[in-house]
């Protein structure tokens, strides 16, 4: 009787050490996203402006995470995600307080630049920026732990330049929009159109006005004419305008038959639902199918922000909490890009290749074929090491 007791005692113990060995790793996370985002009003996303959000992030987020789950099982962990929605700075820091004292590996945060650094400030745990191109969030107003999904401004400025350098189209006409927003991503595009050699011919303010008095400044004919020029013509309009209701009225309208690049025509992306190459159909696909509509760069940036993430659980699944973090800044991401991605150690930007596109197609890929660097070609994209003004170290 105490052999057949001892028996079931250790068959006991044996079961329960098969239970606590397929037991899964939990790794917590959050996901902030701005309550009522005016870039996801009805009005505007039906509109569906080419390079603007086509719908929240949670939707690239909950793909990957569903794509990873055989991934995960295999290795014996699971991502617990809490969506918080946020109605300001201030709370989008509390949300991160309570996220960093739950003890989640990371935040992944659609938010306003101001809203990314009271997050980031109030918490030790990564956070994965996934739709707020701002360079300074990449420079003077960096952060250790602020990691960038989407690409910079000035990442979508270098790959339109270097496409154009491509072509030869070298004299630029520039309009900008009467946002603030305009000024600062015209003064970028303007040190791009200079750092490939190209020349800006003129930069021209545009308003969206019935006014006649104004027509100079909203008739896209009249803006566009070559009197006055130097050299009486140019080769391309590049157009900025944050808004994007007065680029996307541009095409066929300007004086002269040229192309539009900037915020009409030809657009520098993360993401564009006809890339053809490196699994991108499949993903866009997959994507189609959950959310109901096409892929855009800021789907693209969620879920691979969510990759990124599955990655270091993938990785470390009964890790420290230190040793998830790091390896999720460290480690390469397959972006269905073509090569592997990382962070840039100086500015927490990822890098990646961009897709120059129209809307209907992917007219190519930069950094284009030719563009030389010492070290990384994808570093011709975006402030490249020696042009640091970032002041914080992430190791």
């Amino acid at each position: 009787m105490r052999r057949f007791a001892l028996a079931w005692l250790a068959l006991a113990l044996t079961l329960a050490l098969l239970s606590g060995a397929g037991h899964a790793a939990t790794l917590k996370a959050s996901l902030l996203l701005q309550a009522d985002d005016p870039r996801l009003s009805r009005s505007r996303v039906e509109l569906a402006y080419l390079g603007h959000p086509g719908g929240p992030a949670s939707d690239g987020v909950a793909l990957a995470l569903d794509e990873a789950k055989l991934e995960l099982d295999a290795a014996g962990s699971t991502i617990s995600l809490e969506t918080v929605s946020v109605a300001s700075a201030a709370a989008a820091r509390e949300a991160a307080l309570r996220a960093d004292k739950a003890g989640a590996v990371a935040l992944l945060a659609d938010l306003p630049a101001d809203w990314l650094l009271a997050v980031a400030d109030a918490t030790t745990a990564p956070v994965l920026n996934l739709g707020e191109p701002a360079d300074r969030l990449r420079q003077a107003d960096c952060r250790a732990n602020l990691l960038h999904l989407i690409p910079s401004e000035r990442m979508r400025a270098d790959a339109l330049a270097q496409g154009l350098l491509a072509r030869k189209w070298r004299d630029v006409l520039m309009l900008v929009g009467p946002d603030p927003l305009d000024a600062e991503r015209a003064a970028t595009a303007a040190a791009a159109i200079t750092r490939y050699g190209l020349k800006l011919v003129a930069s021209k303010p545009f308003k969206r006005s019935a006014d006649p008095r104004q027509r100079d400044a909203a008739n896209p004919l009249l803006l566009t004419a070559t009197s006055g020029l130097p050299g009486g013509t140019y080769d391309l309009v590049w157009v900025v305008d944050s808004d994007g209701e007065f680029a996307r009225s541009l095409p066929y309208r300007i004086a002269l038959p040229r192309p539009l690049v900037g915020d009409a025509g030809l657009l520098a992306l993360a993401w564009a639902p006809g890339f053809d190459r490196f699994g991108a159909p499949q993903l866009a696909r997959r994507f189609a199918k959950a959310a109901r509509r096409p892929m855009t760069d800021h789907d693209w940036a969620a879920w691979a922000g969510a990759k990124a993430l599955v990655a270091a659980a993938v990785a470390q699944p009964r890790g420290t909490l230190a040793a998830i973090r790091q390896t999720l800044v460290e480690g390469p991401l397959d972006g269905s890009k073509g090569v592997l991605l990382g962070f840039r150690p100086w500015d927490g930007q990822l890098r990646q290749p961009l897709l120059l596109a129209d809307g209907q197609g992917v007219v190519g890929l930069a950094p284009i074929d030719g563009i030389l660097h010492p070290k990384n070609a994808l570093d011709t994209l975006g402030a490249d090491a020696p042009e640091q003004r970032c002041k914080v170290s992430r190791k």
